[in-house]
């Protein structure tokens, strides 16, 4: 019959959450009680997911991933990035997706962390007091999500969204939608406003929406009837939802509306026309976010609880953006196809 945690516990004499911390975080444990908790898991013949490692050495061997959305086809990629630094490094990868939603996240959270060393957790939608508490029971990293005190992977999108934005000006172009998917406030959409206005091109926002293929469809009827020469979507899905309406629609791209995505997929290559986007590389942030993990776990160089790390992003141009049409505004020619 299987030994439960609970069991371990009461012959322990200690809390369910003791048990759990020896065999995720044991230095969070003083040596007495987890001394105590071993020997008792031990004669028990406990033995959760990876318990043997943990009881000879304290480590799992494996990390843990928790993304937003594993349908978006820019996850893989990062993932088998991450997959393969870990693994030259010794360690396996464990992934969950959050859905976007903080109790799924939370969930996820818990069914692996007492089977990895640490956690990369990405654009993690959890509270901040939640995130910090749990980085007091295991080593985590954020990536794309601010929290003081916790090392992080921040994705700088000024230097690609600052090309995009001289590519549409050097176009002619001087109105632009933003299909926003983030909160009011955050840097995606700061960014994005903030290079847009510094060019002198007029910006108009529609959203925040989910960051989903659906949303480009919706919003292609709003942005055609705001008059919008050009767009940028928050990511390269919803860019690709926009060609897909506008073909519909009788609206050709470029001619008619210019189009940018963010992410750089393999949809984005691939689409026809071709989707000019700001590339985001999977291979830096795997390199950064699993640098900054393994430091803090122990087995690379110490890391700062504080420390940032930062990758830069670049425009890839394709078919999707041309020069600003010289004819009649697209809104003018939607309606003249009803």
């Amino acid at each position: 019959m299987t030994v439960t945690i609970r069991e371990v516990a009461a012959e322990a004499g200690t809390s369910l959450s003791t048990v759990s911390r020896v065999f995720s975080n044991p230095d969070a444990v003083n040596a007495t009680t987890r001394g105590r908790v071993l020997k008792t898991a031990s004669r028990l013949g406990y033995q959760p997911n990876a318990a043997a490692r943990s009881l000879r050495g304290g480590r799992t061997g494996s990390l843990g991933l928790i993304i937003p959305d594993i349908a978006n086809p820019f996850f893989p990629p990062v993932m088998k990035a991450i997959q393969g630094k870990a693994r030259r490094l010794g360690y396996t990868v464990l992934v969950a997706d959050s859905n976007e939603r903080p109790n799924e996240e939370f969930e996820a959270i818990e069914a692996l962390r007492p089977r990895v060393d640490g956690l990369i957790l990405w654009a993690s939608t959890l509270q901040e007091e939640k995130i910090i508490e749990l980085a007091a029971r295991i080593p985590i990293i954020l990536v794309n999500r601010e929290v003081a005190g916790i090392p992080q992977v921040q994705i700088s999108l000024s230097a690609g969204v600052r090309q995009a934005v001289e590519h549409l000006k050097a176009y002619g172009h001087e109105s632009c939608a933003f299909i926003t998917c983030s909160q009011p406030g955050s840097n995606r959409e700061v960014s994005i406003r903030r290079e847009l206005e510094e060019a002198g091109i007029r910006v108009v926002e529609f959203g925040p929406y989910e960051a989903r293929f659906e949303t480009g469809l919706h919003a292609a009827p709003l942005v055609l009837a705001d008059g919008a020469t050009a767009v940028i979507a928050h990511n390269d899905l919803v860019a690709l939802g926009l060609l897909q309406q506008f073909a519909a629609l009788g609206i050709r791209v470029p001619e008619d509306v210019s189009v940018i995505g963010i992410d750089d997929t393999i949809l984005a290559a691939t689409s026809s026309p071709g989707l000019a986007t700001v590339r985001i590389d999977p291979n830096d942030i795997a390199e950064a976010a699993s640098d900054l993990l393994l430091g803090i776990i122990g087995r690379t160089a110490q890391v700062s609880p504080a420390e940032v790390i930062t990758v830069g992003t670049r425009l890839v141009p394709r078919a999707s953006s041309g020069p600003v049409r010289v004819n009649e505004p697209a809104k003018q020619l939607i309606s003249k196809e009803k």
